[in-house]
């Protein structure tokens, strides 16, 4: 006789990282950005998840809608950490919009089945007080509409730190990508 059912391995599920250069792992080695640390540590302490990262530098909301519903039928995954919205807001787009994508995009997700993780952002303070208030509420609003788990902020506790930034002011460091990824661990293990 074979051997029971029980006793094959499970199939892998897929946690999908969407975002831009801040999970694409821009100015730095691919194998040292915090969603290549994330798959390290599913290695260790959850076997049973892999990680897909379909992370493009500079992609807005819009871009992500658009190109959402292909990565969701080719990964099917179990969650999708959403981490857009970023280049919206330095580019001055209009928040509208914004969260018309992310909500759509939220929505998309979970009608194929996943858990949704959403990664929110700030903004500096030169983009005046009401569009830099109404960015960062934003992301707060979706999640609690659609039922999405919520990382406030992707670089609390070191925004204010020079020294872990590339020098563009905007990319983190390889010795922020640890500290990346705590804040996601932190809403993303509840999920998994």
């Amino acid at each position: 006789m074979g051997a029971p059912a029980d006793a094959r391995a499970a199939p892998q599920k897929s946690i999908l990282v969407y975002g831009d250069s801040l999970s694409a792992s821009y100015g730095i080695a691919q194998a040292r950005g915090w969603v290549a640390l994330l798959a390290e540590r599913l290695k260790r302490e959850r076997p049973d998840y892999i990680v897909v990262n379909a992370s493009i530098s500079g992609e807005t909301t819009a871009g992500g809608r658009a190109r959402l519903q292909a990565a969701l039928a080719r990964h099917k995954p179990a969650i999708v950490v959403l981490e857009l919205g970023a280049n919206d807001g330095l580019r001055g787009l209009p928040l509208e919009q914004m969260k018309d994508n992310l909500g759509a995009m939220l929505r998309q997700a979970r009608a194929a089945g996943a858990r949704v993780l959403l990664v929110g952002m700030k903004l500096p303070p030169n983009y005046g007080p009401q569009y830099a208030q109404g960015f960062e509420s934003a992301f707060a609003g979706l999640a609690k509409r659609h039922g999405a788990a919520l990382v406030p902020f992707l670089l609390e506790g070191f925004a204010e730190k020079p020294e872990l930034f590339q020098p563009d002011r905007i990319h983190p460091t390889e010795a922020a990508q640890p500290l990346m990824l705590e804040r996601v661990w932190q809403r993303l293990r509840p999920l998994l």
